[in-house]
């Protein structure tokens, strides 16, 4: 790519927008920013520059390796107006990182945290789960070790098997067992209860959806075009199970949530509808849309006398 392309995608969006927002973030993924030469790394960000400037309160994230920062990289990238860092740490133990072949090893992940933290400049780790070597205690390590790091958000990305790739052959051969969508769903609903617990957002639930993945690009492992939707809904689903414990049977429920997780309290195919009438031998169950902004906590609002009960969860 040619250092002026990326000016003249940004200034494409931007006047498809109309007039320019007042605040703009521009954000350089793919790949390893900072592992690329450095004369590379300022063309790009200069590129950037006049849409920093004309919108001061706009910014630029990138994403990288942990083994490619250090303070004096960090000092670079905050000169040229970066506020953001997304360290692609996928895993805290160090077997689990060597068997995928990182090539790097946990204590980078902790040594670059602590210096991007230091430079007052917004931190987001990235993991992944169904790694070569990972488990479920494994992954859940890595969770509590990235709580310990304070970021200020957190990316989950369950293993997929794309053809073509070396994780690929390791299936073919039988080295690998795939990380499914159901024990990645699983997983991943304890792993956003510690996320949550620690008050730290889960900014992202699997790969981006794209046409090439749900094609067949994806093989096998843990793809799925609404993997967020289905984690939430899982969530939902549990939560909404704890409060209906030693309803009566035969009740008419009526569970609120907020209008953006309609669907995800109903579930696919209102399968979470489904199962909580069957679970609690219930006689109806109506989910509504609440303008309230809390999201993800319960509370029960109100329990009438008789078959009638309605919970509240935001």
């Amino acid at each position: 790519m040619k250092s002026d392309e990326p000016i003249e995608q940004i200034r494409e969006i931007l006047l498809s927008e109309g007039e320019s927002p007042q605040e703009v973030e521009i954000a350089f993924y793919g790949g390893s920013f900072t592992a690329l030469p450095v004369g590379r790394q300022e063309d790009l960000l200069e590129a950037a520059r006049p849409f920093i400037i004309s919108n001061p309160r706009s910014s630029i994230r990138i994403s990288t390796r942990p083994d490619c920062i250090d303070s004096a990289t960090v000092e670079r990238l905050k000169k040229h107006g970066v506020r953001t860092v997304e360290l692609g740490a996928q895993s805290m133990c160090d077997d689990v990182l060597n068997e995928s072949k990182r090539g790097h090893l946990a204590s980078d992940v902790a040594l670059a945290a602590g210096v991007i933290k230091s430079a007052d400049l917004s931190l987001i780790l990235q993991m992944m789960t169904g790694l070569p070597g990972d488990t479920r205690e494994k992954s859940i390590f890595t969770a509590k070790s990235f709580v310990c790091l304070k970021p200020d958000g957190v990316r989950i990305y369950p293993a997929v098997i794309v053809s073509g790739t070396e994780l690929y052959d390791m299936w073919l051969r039988g080295e690998y067992n795939e990380h499914s969508t159901e024990d990645a769903v699983k997983l991943c609903v304890e792993l956003c209860a510690i996320f949550e617990e620690a008050g730290i957002p889960v900014i992202r639930l699997g790969l981006n959806p794209s046409e090439a993945l749900s094609a067949g690009g994806a093989v096998a492992g843990a793809y799925h075009p609404a993997f967020g939707e289905l984690v939430y809904s899982s969530i939902f689903y549990k939560r909404a199970a704890a409060l209906l414990e030693g309803i009566a049977p035969g009740s008419d429920v009526t569970i609120t949530v907020s209008k953006s997780k309609v669907s995800m309290m109903t579930g696919h195919r209102r399968q979470n509808v489904t199962k909580l009438k069957k679970e609690f031998a219930l006689r109806s169950i109506k989910i509504i849309g609440s303008d309230k902004s809390q999201e993800m906590t319960i509370s029960k609002i109100n329990v009438v006398k008789g078959s009638y009960q309605e919970y509240n969860i935001f």
